[in-house]
């Protein structure tokens, strides 16, 4: 090819030669880069036959320095970050949400600009053509090829009629196919290889797609197998409420979850900032416009009794971070994160203009802490019944070889190597109990928080005992048991915080989705699972409103295996039909939905995921999915189509250093079955 090209016209006539494989292809769409590369696209589309339409990058720069790239925002409502820069710039998500703010409304001004009253292409399952005029450091096309993979494309192919050799070099391994046609060196600038290189128009660009839906015949691009356009995406777009970080966004959820006592608030991954910051959002509100008297936590009750004791003014500890020093069980970033740090102080100082009874408590849920309860029940027991603890100390010296690590304790017990130690534990709990009434007796009322801790931490104990031993029966019998175990916790916070303050207690639980949605919608009730979610709206029917969180992708903090270090990883982009891939269809990044509000109660079952402490991606499909009716399983549900990892209050330099994209295998099917790490959640 000589060059300089005549135009641009020219060298998309030419550059369409290159593609003549792809003409006649019904799933073809060709997108342009604006303003200057809708005319080239404009003949590659009409030379293969196939629509064309635009693509709309804008970066998003730090603020006083707009020349470095945070991320991008794009057609499509997407929005990509560089995870590195922002880190390393200290830039914060409000920050971030104010810069993609004000690039989108001039990216919905082009929009409308170009397209009109058009909706956007569908580009999902689609062979996609982005186009530009040519590359130079390819930095918007770097962005227009990250931005379109969030959007699923079957096949994504770059093509431009010149290029830095450099550069087009590195796209090779992120798009399926880059088509530069020429590459002279040394290459300089762009305009250098065009005869006319003037400035395409805002009105030659409106005036190329309204060509193209003349010669073309088609006028939008429906969804892969519409039909008419009635798609579940089409109808569900009317149902959601889109939302934009500020306060009064969670209006609406709260005047979905009404007088409801217990809100339970999930999470789709142990891991995601997003899930952690929103959730304390919502819980402030409760706490504060509400009156909400707790929250409750997927965390152990004596660790995060420390933390209750920190935040009504109750302990020596000094900062939130001392407070949260009890977590030191994998995985310690559960709860030692910059967020629960923010939750916690936030707590406090609500707390300080309280008087005692409008105070809001903050209790653990969780079983995992055998030998810490067992020493807390033996520690109360000191300072007030010294005899007692010397019987609680003979009682749990069955655990002697065995409390520090309880699994072992397990297996031992199933082998007959060990005696179990239910009898003790359950002899502990009952004279505690006893114990309880006499106090009640003598000084007409209970002892307060002290001996409620304590007395939780006996039943703890028991509870954990058979949790461990049945570990070794099956995972449906020790699953249950666990999530009883946590019901039982719930029930006797109400009833604690009713006694004490003399009215009906409201609650609200942190813990993952599997434990929060309904199991009996999910393939988890199909099994003979239940779960916390399950069993609160059992047993406070009317009064229980369970809320789930849900992401397409980005990255997670967890690891690769039990007791592995805490890594950054990607999150993989949701599977073809999945509750994921249809809500990241809508194109709007952020929103909540109610599957009850609207026409669609989302009876019928589809995948859903669920990332717990540790992720196999490699694994995804059998590791992470699962069949769920999420209109049964969740009252309400908040969707953000990109999350960013959860930051540890304990940054290695593997959690830093994050996590190198991967090929993994593109079907449904695992490279092997692994045990169900769903179990971890």
């Amino acid at each position: 090819m000589d060059l300089p090209l005549k135009d641009r016209h020219e060298a998309g006539r030419q550059l369409a030669a290159k593609l003549k494989d792809l003409r006649g292809r019904n799933d073809l769409v060709v997108l342009g880069l604006p303003r200057g590369g809708v005319p080239v696209a404009y003949e590659i589309a009409m030379a293969l036959g196939a629509p064309l339409d635009v693509f709309i990058v804008r970066k998003l720069g730090v603020p006083g320095h707009e020349e470095l790239a945070m991320g991008a925002i794009a057609t499509g409502h997407v929005r990509v970050l560089n995870d590195e820069v922002v880190r390393e710039a200290r830039i914060t998500p409000e920050v971030i949400d104010a810069v993609a703010a004000t690039e989108g409304r001039e990216l919905q001004r082009r929009e409308r600009a170009y397209r009109g009253s058009r909706p956007e292409p569908a580009v999902r399952d689609r062979t996609v053509i982005l186009v530009d005029d040519g590359l130079a450091t390819g930095s918007t096309m770097r962005a227009a090829v990250e931005a379109m993979r969030k959007l699923g494309p079957r096949e994504l192919i770059v093509a431009v009629p010149v290029a830095a050799e450099s550069t087009c070099r590195t796209f090779r391994g992120d798009v399926d196919r880059i088509v530069c046609m020429e590459t002279p060196e040394p290459f300089y600038a762009i305009g250098l290889w065009y005869e006319d290189f003037a400035p395409t128009t805002d009105e030659e660009v409106r005036s190329l797609l309204a060509q193209a839906v003349r010669k073309t015949g088609i006028a939008t691009l429906r969804p892969v197998g519409s039909g008419d356009g009635q798609t579940v995406p089409d109808k569900l777009a009317r149902q959601i409420k889109p939302l934009t970080g500020a306060w009064h966004d969670y209006d609406h959820l709260l005047d979905l979850i009404g007088d409801a006592r217990l809100v339970l608030i999930g999470e789709a991954t142990h891991g995601t900032e997003e899930f952690y910051r929103e959730r304390a959002v919502i819980t402030r509100r409760l706490i504060e416009e509400r009156g909400f008297d707790a929250v409750t936590a997927e965390a152990d009750w004596p660790d995060a009794f420390r933390v209750d004791r920190y935040v009504r003014d109750r302990s020596d500890d000094h900062s939130a971070d001392e407070a949260l020093s009890d977590f030191q069980r994998f995985p310690q970033w559960m709860w030692r994160n910059t967020v629960v740090v923010d939750f916690v102080n936030w707590l406090r100082a609500h707390n300080r203009d309280q008087a005692e009874e409008r105070q809001a408590a903050f209790y653990g849920l969780d079983l995992y802490s055998l030998n810490a309860s067992l020493n807390a029940v033996v520690a109360y027991l000191d300072k007030v019944d010294p005899e007692a603890a010397d019987r609680a100390r003979q009682r749990y010296a069955c655990f002697d070889h065995y409390a520090d690590d309880p699994q072992y304790y397990g297996y031992a017990t199933s082998l007959g190597q060990q005696e179990p130690c239910e009898d003790e534990v359950v002899n502990q709990l009952m004279e505690m109990r006893r114990h309880a009434a006499d106090l009640a007796m003598r000084d007409g009322h209970l002892a307060g928080d002290e001996f409620f801790s304590a007395e939780q931490n006996a039943r703890l104990a028991k509870n954990a005992e058979e949790y461990y031993r049945s570990m070794f029966r099956g995972r449906v019998s020790s699953w249950n048991l666990r999530d009883q175990h946590m019901a039982e916790t719930l029930d006797a916070i109400l009833n604690h915080i009713q006694t004490q303050r003399g009215r009906p207690a409201k609650v609200v639980v942190w813990a993952h989705n599997s434990h929060l949605g309904d199991a009996r919608a999910t393939h988890m009730g199909d099994e003979g699972e239940l779960n916390l979610g399950q069993l609160a709206r059992e047993h406070h029917p009317e009064e229980t409103f369970l809320i789930g969180q849900t992401t397409y992708d980005g990255t997670v903090t967890a690891a690769s295996g039990w007791d592995a270090p805490a890594e950054r990883k990607n999150v993989r982009p949701g599977m073809t039909q999945s509750y994921e891939a249809l809500f990241h269809d809508l194109g709007q990044p952020v929103f909540l939905l109610s599957p009850h509000d609207g026409e669609l109660p989302f009876t019928s079952s589809r995948l859903q995921r669920a990332i717990g402490v540790i992720y196999k991606p490699e694994t995804e499909r059998w590791s992470h999915y699962f069949d769920a009716r999420i209109g049964e399983q969740f009252d309400a549900v908040l969707h953000r189509d990109t999350t960013t990892a959860l930051a540890p209050l304990e940054r290695t330099a593997r959690w830093e250093a994050g996590e190198m994209p991967e090929t993994y295998p593109t079907g449904d099917e695992p490279l092997a079955r692994p045990l169900a790490s769903r179990r971890t959640a």
